[in-house]
């Protein structure tokens, strides 16, 4: 995806998308665990089972800089599978993000180490050494949604959303062209004019 691309759709926030399509969105229970961030970028896909975190470091060695690293927890509730060290790493790998359909620790350090990180909460109990499962860069479902190697995942304050690189360019424009119209309806609103007058003409 080209750099230029990504640099606009990092102006458009998932709520506008929400007014566009309705596919793609995680549910409200992933937000941003850490400071309030706009992320975006392609995908780099793990798969972890229960408390196995075995394939995360090898999805480091694949990671490029500016990548979304998406983790799906497949049926573990429990387990955290990111914190303090797995944050360090992918900060040195260049990844840009982090998601997953479960639990991180180590909060307090993540935070302080800057790395966006999207998830359903805390928990201490933590995947286990000695495993060897998962896989790396094939499609995933986290939190419901399907995702590919490579599509595009935009995060901010309000959620996640996923969509196909094919379908970037023309979303981006018109979330953009959304988000311009919106200050004048605010301004609208200010001066006395009615919802109803300005949507509808009422």
């Amino acid at each position: 995806m080209k750099p230029d691309l990504l640099n606009a759709l990092l102006h458009v926030e998932t709520a506008t998308l929400g007014h566009m399509i309705t596919e793609g969105f995680m549910t409200p229970a992933m937000q941003c665990a850490t400071a309030s961030h706009r992320c975006c970028g392609p995908a780099l896909t793990v798969s972890l089972p229960g408390d196995d975190g075995h394939s995360l470091p090898l999805a480091l060695l694949k990671a490029r800089p500016g990548d979304v690293l998406v983790i799906e927890r497949l049926d573990d509730d429990r387990h955290a599978c990111w914190g303090a060290v797995m944050t360090e790493a992918a900060l040195k790998a260049g990844i840009s993000a982090v998601v997953l359909d479960g639990y991180i620790t180590d909060i307090g350090a993540i935070r302080a180490a800057g790395l966006a990180v999207w998830c359903k909460g805390r928990s201490p109990l933590t995947t286990k050494a000695g495993k060897n499962g998962g896989s790396v860069n094939s499609p995933v479902v986290c939190d419901g949604v399907h995702i590919k190697p490579g599509d595009i995942v935009l995060a901010d304050e309000n959620g996640v959303a996923v969509i196909a690189p094919q379908d970037a360019e023309a979303l981006t424009r018109q979330a953009l062209e959304i988000q311009a119209r919106e200050p004048l309806i605010i301004e609208r609103v200010r001066r006395g004019e009615s919802l109803a007058s300005i949507y509808y003409g009422q």
